[in-house]
């Protein structure tokens, strides 16, 4: 079992930066895959980011990319998502995730096995 707790949401007004952060526990050496995804409202739980445990490979959602940046810290079994130049458009709850196998869909919700908690990030215009 790998344990997800997801930190540093919050108010923040457009145009500005915000950090989540996500530490895993538990069966840790069994993650491939670290991902982030959001539901806002009345909609489906999208992907935003995601990245490689071993290798740190990254990737981004469109909507965000030149905006959000992914990173870990395998010393701290650490997944950080920077988020900078926030729109209304970015309120939801963010989701942590983490995969215990190796899918090439890291963007897909169904390739995650572990989630956190969610934190709620909202952006005033």
């Amino acid at each position: 079992q790998v344990q997800l707790v997801e930190s540093g949401g919050g108010l923040v007004q457009a145009g500005g930066s915000l950090r989540l952060s996500c530490a895993a526990s538990g069966r840790t050496y069994s993650i491939y895959t670290m991902g982030w995804f959001r539901q806002a409202p009345g909609t489906e739980r999208e992907f935003v980011a995601a990245i490689r445990w071993s290798g740190g490979s990254t990737y981004g959602a469109d909507s965000v990319k030149g905006r959000f940046t992914i990173s870990r810290d395998n010393t701290k079994d650490t997944v950080y998502l920077q988020m900078t130049s926030v729109k209304h458009e970015d309120t939801a709850v963010y989701y942590c995730a983490a995969a215990s196998a190796y899918y090439s869909s890291y963007y897909s919700s169904l390739t995650y096995r572990y989630w956190g908690q969610g934190t709620q990030v909202t952006v005033s215009s």
